[in-house]
């Protein structure tokens, strides 16, 4: 009886790490910010909430939407990839003709962002910040 309930336990464990997985694959993400770029809306530390899923759903690392249901609206806080690689958080100010995306950070004087490296791709766009504190 012992064994069994212990194989039921391991199951329930399995069960809620790949459901997490799932959810943090494709759905919602937390990070951390760093710098000073998005000051005053969000200060070094800030824990942020990202919906993966707002504008598609993607397959992660591969940057390729399946579906697409939305796009980045002026205002919108994105979680991107920069031409460097790194992952920012930067507000969306327009989307041009052929989909791409003006990036900017609130702080001007500290931000890195489509006033250097231009306008940003929505493969390179990884979620929308829903919260943050």
């Amino acid at each position: 009886m012992e064994d069994k309930k212990q194989r039921g336990a391991f199951r329930a464990v399995i069960l809620a790490f790949v459901c997490a997985m799932i959810i943090k694959l494709f759905f919602i993400d937390l990070m951390i910010t760093q710098g000073r770029s998005m000051l005053p809306t969000l200060k070094p530390g800030s824990l942020l909430v990202v919906n993966k899923a707002a504008y598609g759903f993607r397959i992660p690392g591969l940057g390729i939407y399946l579906f697409r249901w939305a796009s980045p609206q002026p205002g919108d806080l994105l979680v991107f990839y920069t031409p460097l690689g790194e992952r920012a958080v930067k507000r969306c100010y327009f989307v041009n003709d052929e989909g791409t995306f003006f990036v900017q950070g609130d702080n001007d004087l500290e931000s890195f962002d489509s006033r250097s490296y231009g306008l940003v791709s929505p493969e390179h766009i990884l979620g929308k910040v829903v919260a943050f504190k």
